[in-house]
């Protein structure tokens, strides 16, 4: 990805590029393509990153392209509002069809109705059928079943240390998870998070320190690689149809259409499944099995936005204990109550929901931003011979912090101004070199070719004279 942007290319293809990036990376993001100057076509189920990037929306949907000049939430409301257009439309038009074949058959041997019966038939032969080309999951609900009950305490860590090597991942982590809590694992990739996760599953048993698992503790564990302990001579249908209990049994249909697995799909042997479709395919089997902590490691990576929503409603309404370890801020806003921060070795404890955290996040950084700022406008002594107390000295308060704080932004915008001055005019020189090239080699020229050079040159004048002007005040900033 770092290696496409500083191509700078004029047009960006991205397919879902925020799979396996982490909060802080997906941000990172964000905010280049916010300010980039080049055109981008994305693809991503991420609902929280396209919205914050993009100001146009282009749907598919039954092989027609809809086009909406909106960011992703408004064409969402806009979709919903053709979507019941096309309802309406769609029921006033059986109904036209139903009168009509009615009448049909009503008067079809009658000879006084031979030519209205013949009239029908031939409009209805020429009626362009409607179709509703957005399939209505409102009343789809899924629940996991009635968690059965633990102690209070599913998951405690006390002082756990995780290291491969000398590499130390994480040292002195103490938590305590209650019953009936959820919680997310955020932070960098490779900072320890599906490595705790494993050391909770008794995966990995090589650590320090007490990791206890309360009484009457049933996992269900969503891994990474979770698709690939499906059994591959069973189909879609009978996967589910194998741990499916109760009045479930007769709704596996429309289960496996919301996670992407209708029609002729659902009779497909797990064995010729792309790793997508298996992905989903545990995902729903884990939907199904009664347990009371639930460990999702990147649950959503696979999701289209509306098998993210029924999982994400079934994990809300779920009784039981959750660890998700995501980075889809959409999909964790509403369902966690508490963070754990992931970085440097250590684990730290945040609560409060996921955009709780990243606010905490971004004021931190910014202290941490106005800290390295005021440390590199304090000037150093000149007089290694001065007091060491004296050095030490505030410089004069507050006040004069924000002063320097401003200074230093005046001073960056001033070189801004005078960097993108300087590129402007080598643009329009090599654009009239360019020009005069094309009047000296080809005789009879357009006149638009001569207007053009006389613009170039003006364009140039007016350029030098505000680069002067911009230098100037650069100087003026540098010198106070």
């Amino acid at each position: 990805m770092s290696s496409r942007v500083l191509q700078q290319p004029d047009l960006l293809l991205l397919d879902e590029p925020t799979n396996h990036l982490d909060i802080e990376s997906i941000q990172w993001l964000e905010e280049w393509l916010q300010t980039a100057p080049c055109a981008a076509i994305i693809v991503s189920h991420d609902r929280a990153f396209i919205d914050n990037v993009t100001n146009r929306t282009i749907e598919i949907s039954l092989g027609r392209i809809y086009d909406y000049n909106v960011p992703y939430s408004q064409f969402v409301t806009l979709r919903q509002e053709r979507h019941e257009q096309q309802v309406r439309a769609y029921e006033n038009q059986q109904k036209m069809i139903k009168d009509t074949e009615e009448f049909i058959e009503r008067f079809r041997y009658k000879a006084t109705k031979s030519v209205q019966v013949q009239s029908r038939i031939k409009q209805l032969n020429k009626l362009e059928r409607l179709e509703v080309d957005l399939e209505d999951n409102s009343r789809l609900r899924m629940k996991f079943p009635p968690a059965p009950r633990s102690g209070d305490f599913p998951v405690i860590a006390d002082d756990v240390r995780k290291a491969f090597g000398n590499h130390v991942v994480f040292d002195h982590v103490t938590f305590t998870i209650r019953r009936g809590e959820k919680v997310a694992f955020v932070g960098k990739n490779g900072e320890g998070k599906t490595t705790l996760v494993r050391c909770i599953m008794n995966e990995l048993t090589d650590y320090t320190g007490t990791l206890k698992i309360g009484h009457n503790v049933k996992i269900g564990y969503f891994a990474q690689n979770q698709a690939s302990l499906l059994d591959g001579d069973l189909t879609v249908f009978d996967t589910i149809d194998r741990v499916a209990t109760g009045d479930i049994r007769t709704r596996i249909k429309d289960i496996l259409g919301a996670f992407m697995f209708g029609g002729e799909a659902i009779d497909k042997r797990v064995k010729v499944l792309s790793g997508g479709e298996r992905s989903r395919l545990a995902m729903i089997r884990l939907l199904l099995e009664p347990v009371n902590l639930l460990i999702l490691d990147e649950p959503t990576n696979h999701l289209d936005m509306r098998s993210k929503d029924v999982l994400k409603e079934a994990l809300q309404a779920f009784d039981g204990t959750v660890i998700l370890v995501s980075h889809d801020r959409d999909f964790l806003d509403g369902i966690v109550s508490k963070v754990y921060e992931f970085g440097g070795g250590k684990v730290r404890e945040h609560l409060g929901g996921i955009y709780d955290w990243l606010r905490y996040k971004k004021s931190d950084i910014r202290d941490d931003a106005d800290k390295a700022i005021d440390l590199a406008l304090q000037k150093p002594t000149t007089n290694s011979q001065e007091p060491k107390a004296k050095s030490q000295e505030p410089t004069s308060g507050a006040a004069d912090y924000a002063a320097q704080k401003a200074k230093a932004a005046e001073l960056r915008k001033a070189q801004k101004a005078v960097a993108q001055a300087e590129e402007d005019i080598s643009r329009l020189e090599q654009e009239i070199l360019d020009i005069e090239q094309v009047l000296a080699e080809v005789e009879g020229q357009s006149p638009e070719n001569f207007e053009k050079y006389n613009r170039l040159k003006r364009d140039l004048e007016h350029r030098m004279y505000e680069w002067e002007l911009l230098s100037e005040q650069l100087a003026e900033i540098t010198e106070n």
